[in-house]
């Protein structure tokens, strides 16, 4: 399983996506081990780096993390719409607006990953997730479009399953937090779900706004 997270943005010295992912190093998920790297906060060097990843590897799964700050919940990312419209500029001032990810490609991907099935699994160990329907349109949605456009269609890569999922801020960043164990053991888990679950089960977690 690869498993990439990102480096601090927007001013901070932290981002809870690199520090979790830190804490995952080293570690098997269901007799998977995973290969983890931090991607830079760059329109332009982020998916070049995690294609050079995914093909070297040729994982079974790939879960891209990023940070959501602001949002209470490990929030497990539906869907990942062709579209950069940044409010703040990346990490190499880079600002585009409105341009697609992918010239010419489709208008979104859903994640191939078992959400529904990620979703459960965290709130039977108490843990707070979501299915979120949107990636925002910053670079963490880049990557997540970025990712689902090359399983779509490089035929090395037909059985690899992918997805994302953003994080809430760490203790000290801002409110709402959770601390770093917890966001460490809900990505296990949340993993967990992914690699034993071939299918997703109908489960209600839609949102009515």
């Amino acid at each position: 399983m690869l498993v990439t997270a990102f480096e601090p943005f927007g001013g901070e010295r932290v981002n809870p996506s690199a520090a979790a992912l830190h804490a995952l190093r080293g570690r098997s998920v269901a007799g998977h081990p995973l290969v983890t790297s931090v991607l830079p906060v760059s329109f332009a060097a982020s998916l070049p780096k995690l294609r050079r990843l995914v093909l070297r590897h040729r994982p079974c799964l790939v879960l891209c993390l990023g940070q959501a700050g602001g949002r209470a919940n490990l929030s497990i990312e539906r869907i990942a719409v062709n579209v950069q419209d940044a409010r703040i500029p990346d990490n190499t001032a880079a600002q585009p607006i409105d341009e697609p990810v992918e010239p010419g490609g489709p208008a979104a991907y859903f994640s191939t990953l078992p959400i529904k099935a990620m979703h459960a699994a965290l709130r039977d160990h108490g843990l707070p997730g979501e299915v979120s329907n949107t990636a925002g349109t910053f670079v963490c949605n880049h990557v997540f479009y970025g990712l689902m456009h090359l399983l779509a269609t490089e035929p090395r890569l037909a059985h690899t399953r992918g997805g994302f999922m953003h994080l809430p801020w760490l203790p000290g960043q801002g409110e709402p937090s959770l601390p770093l164990a917890a966001l460490t053991e809900g990505i296990a888990i949340a993993l967990l779900a992914a690699a034993t679950h071939a299918t997703d089960p109908k489960l209600g977690a839609g949102h009515t706004h």
